[in-house]
């Protein structure tokens, strides 16, 4: 039986759905010498863009870390990267699109990870019915907050494709399931009101859907290791659980996060096609469901982890309500510049919403004179934090 060749449905030239997934919301300057290609332009747009930059000090899974070997955001994003490239190249799919993609799809990550999404989600429920979730924060980011200078000196927005905005807000959910396929419709990408609501709108970016779950595995159970989370009677249990999996001999200096990407990557590039979707074997699925578990269980829910929680929102939670003091209509920037006694808060959260708002700027996003709007440029703002700048804006805010 032939199967359909993955090059075939790549986003290339030759896809019929090539306009569609190149177009911008608005015109991008061209250079006549330009050598890139559109998605390449994507990626390098993000690359250069300051909330990427960000991602070195935003929290992967161990909170603030002072351990430099420890995995932050940005070493996520780049493993993503890496494995969506080496897949898309072996199965004949575009590697451009899933590069600009994985860079990109952590961009609207709160500081300290998951839990700063519930935090910021819980904050924002309480004024709004919008919803706060990290994939539609990252294309809003993408969309609107970001901005990069243009031939003319001026400030402008990434103005991304679709097909890399498509794969940032759409790259959630489950991958060890189901076989998964791209969605076959066309959708405005802002209308989405919840994670994982579709697939991607094409193979590349369902890619990186699998790439992102399939990274972070290995890596997170060596970090654990690293801080003294897991130790060795944990570590041999874990070897024990592999084993029984793969029913394969496994010896402790097996179980790395390279051994684990290389076994499910070569998995799905035996077990895939665009007739039967990207899938795994029954024996690959069986060590993410093990993996899941044993970290669910022993990293995850660790009392060390835990702990910081518990200061995550109270930090959080005092930077949002001590910002929402100075909230007085026509005079919320005069108030905020008058923060003398805290200099972070006055320069930077000034900058920001002289930057944003309408107040400052004709084109300006939101209408801080409304405290509605006002509490929103406060979530966005927090959520482009660095951990270690939300601690420092905590510690000057508490400090006499």
């Amino acid at each position: 039986m032939r199967f359909t060749p993955f090059y075939e449905v790549a986003a290339t030239e030759n896809n019929p759905r090539w306009a569609e997934l190149t177009a911008r919301r608005g015109k991008l300057y061209s250079r006549t010498d330009d050598i890139r290609t559109e998605f390449f332009r994507d990626y390098n747009r993000i690359l250069h863009s300051q909330a990427y930059g960000r991602l070195k000090q935003k929290t992967q899974v161990f909170f603030a870390p002072r351990n430099g070997h420890v995995c932050t955001r940005m070493e996520h994003v780049n493993h993503v990267a890496s494995v969506s490239y080496s897949l898309c190249k072996q199965l004949g799919l575009n590697t451009e699109l899933a590069m600009a993609i994985a860079i990109g799809h952590d961009l609207g990550h709160a500081p300290f990870g998951h839990h700063g999404e519930t935090i910021l989600a819980d904050l924002m429920n309480e004024f709004s019915h919008d919803k706060f979730w990290h994939e539609r924060n990252s294309l809003w980011f993408v969309d609107r907050i970001e901005t990069l200078p243009g031939p003319d000196g001026k400030k402008y927005g990434l103005n991304l494709t679709y097909a890399v905005r498509d794969g940032i807000i759409c790259h959630c959910g489950e991958v060890d399931t189901h076989a998964v396929f791209p969605r076959e419709e066309y959708i405005e990408l802002e209308s989405m009101i919840k994670p994982a609501q579709y697939e991607p709108y094409t193979w590349e970016g369902c890619v990186v859907k699998i790439a992102d779950k399939i990274s972070f595995f290995g890596r997170d159970i060596e970090d654990a290791a690293e801080l003294g989370i897991i130790d060795g009677d944990l570590y041999k249990k874990l070897v024990h659980l592999v084993k029984d999996a793969l029913g394969e001999h496994i010896q402790v200096q097996d179980v790395t996060n390279t051994f684990l990407m290389h076994k499910f990557m070569i998995d799905l590039c035996k077990e895939s096609n665009p007739d039967l979707g990207l899938t795994f074997s029954p024996e690959s699925l069986e060590l993410m469901h093990v993996l899941r578990t044993f970290s669910e269980t022993y990293i995850y829910d660790h009392p060390r982890l835990k702990t910081f929680e518990k200061h995550a929102k109270g930090v959080l939670q005092l930077i949002f309500d001590r910002l929402l003091i100075m909230w007085d209509g026509d005079d919320t920037l005069r108030n905020v510049r008058g923060l003398h006694r805290y200099p972070l808060t006055s320069q930077f959260f000034g900058d920001w919403l002289e930057k944003y708002s309408s107040a400052a700027q004709e084109d300006g996003i939101y209408d801080i004179t409304d405290q509605h709007q006002y509490k929103r440029v406060i979530i966005d703002y927090i959520s482009g934090m660095t951990d270690d700048f939300a601690i420092n804006s905590f510690n000057e805010i508490i400090t006499f």
